[in-house]
């Protein structure tokens, strides 16, 4: 049987919002700024910039390499370019681990849906240790949480089934835009509060004497989780592009607006927290239960602008959460349809159903289900930790050793420089980082995490 022509994005937009839009998710929010915040300010954010230099960069044009020359499946990208020989492990991981992630993201992008109702319905009003007490109420609920990650599954595969042109690459270029809409009016509206500014000061006001090997560590870090490398979402996009994508320059791009989020997205919680004395947290806790109190004590003279607000700030997020969810639903999808010859939305509905029952058991854990947990760790918490800990952080190290030691170097030259005809004047740098410093950084990302340095 003759192969089925590859599907391709229809613009170089596309190309940039799809996949900008896998590094652009609820992270940007609940990470980025309390990290920023508390780590010396303007001093994180440079040292960042940098570690997004040094080692998101060269990760993600490695992936972009690896998926755009094989034009297949992450599992079989590597299988291919390895010719079978135990480097296709890789890719099995990271179709693993986009496939659990997915399984328990849907959980809290669920969440992300449930404060949009609620924000509708007026069920975000009340004294502080009501908004904490009804996360907890609705977190811990058996049914509720469980609809919503069905719901937004749902969604999810509606894009996915229309394939790349029509689904996901349509959907990023409605998406992306108004997620970015969003973020400037709450930005706008929070930093002309009473006492915002020193929100405005507290993210950008540098302190170099919080820099120290732990605030490195930490950029170093946020640099490399914030742009989805390891988790095949790089890899399965890249096999979609043309052959004259720019791989250098679109992953400069997708870099930039990932960046640009995170510090917007700052720019909306701290003048907002500050105005009214409130000192932010990270986490689901900042989204589900400290900004619900800061946007009704900012907004109480203006209780309808302060409705709207939290209306929209639920939006966003549910935004930013779908735009993950597509491209995490996707690498699964792309792996089942091509490794069983299946349909594109029989193989969603292979990914729908079982992240759908996955998301489920993880939010019954949540709940305190029996059999759900393990060493006092929620089925939940035992995902996102073996994911983002152990399979991200190898994933992201063996394929630096792949492309930089392993790829014929003749193949990634023509992939970075496409054929010849772009110029190459930063390949050995690129090459150099891949192979001695991107590989260290992340040994150093692993050994931070589990308290080795």
């Amino acid at each position: 049987m003759a192969q089925l022509e590859r599907a391709k994005f229809g613009s170089k937009l596309g190309v940039v919002l799809a996949t900008a839009g896998s590094a652009v998710g609820l992270g940007n929010v609940w990470r980025f700024p309390y990290m920023a915040g508390e780590n010396g300010g303007a001093v994180f954010i440079i040292l960042y910039v940098s570690c997004v230099l040094m080692l998101g960069l060269p990760c993600m044009i490695s992936e972009f390499i690896i998926g755009r020359n094989a034009k297949s499946n992450t599992a079989r990208a590597y299988r291919k370019l390895s010719d079978g020989r135990p480097w296709q492990v890789i890719g099995f991981l990271s179709v693993l681990t986009g496939f659990i992630i997915t399984g328990y993201y849907a959980v809290v992008s669920g969440w992300c849906l449930q404060y949009v109702y609620a924000s509708i319905t007026c069920h975000l009003q009340g004294d502080p240790e009501y908004i904490k007490q009804y996360f907890a109420t609705f977190s811990t609920n058996p049914y509720k949480p469980i609809f919503w990650t069905v719901i937004i599954l749902g969604i999810t595969h509606l894009v996915i089934r229309h394939g790349v042109r029509d689904g996901i690459e349509r959907a990023s270029k409605m998406l992306m835009p108004t997620l970015f809409l969003l973020l400037l009016i709450i930005v706008v509206s929070s930093c002309l509060l009473p006492d915002a500014w020193s929100g405005v000061e507290f993210l950008f006001n540098p302190d170099f004497s919080k820099l120290t090997p732990d605030v490195f560590l930490g950029a170093l870090g946020q640099s490399f989780y914030s742009l989805s490398i390891g988790m095949g979402c790089i890899c399965t996009f890249a096999s979609y592009f043309s052959r004259h994508t720019d791989l250098g320059r679109t992953a400069i791009q997708i870099a930039v607006i990932d960046s640009f989020v995170a510090v917007l997205a700052g720019l909306m919680i701290f003048p907002a927290a500050f105005s009214v004395g409130v000192s932010p947290d990270s986490g689901p806790s900042l989204i589900f239960i400290t900004l619900p109190n800061v946007f009704q004590q900012a907004f109480s003279s203006m209780p309808l602008v302060g409705y709207v607000i939290a209306l929209l700030f639920y939006s966003l997020l549910s935004l930013a959460a779908l735009t993950s969810l597509i491209s995490l639903h996707e690498v699964s999808t792309a792996f089942f349809r091509e490794e069983l010859h299946i349909t594109r939305n029989s193989a969603a509905l292979i990914v729908t159903i079982s992240c759908s029952v996955m998301g489920a058991f993880c939010s019954l854990s949540i709940g305190g289900v029996e059999g759900l947990s393990f060493l006092g760790k929620t089925l939940f918490d035992i995902f996102d930790f073996i994911t983002g800990q152990v399979f991200l952080p190898v994933c992201g190290f063996l394929t630096c050793l792949f492309v930089g030691w392993y790829l014929p170097h003749k193949l990634v030259y023509d992939e970075f420089t496409n054929n010849g005809t772009l110029r190459a004047r930063y390949f050995k740098l690129y090459l150099f980082f891949v192979k001695y410093v991107c590989p260290m950084f992340i040994i150093l990302i692993f050994m931070h995490q589990f308290g080795l340095i």
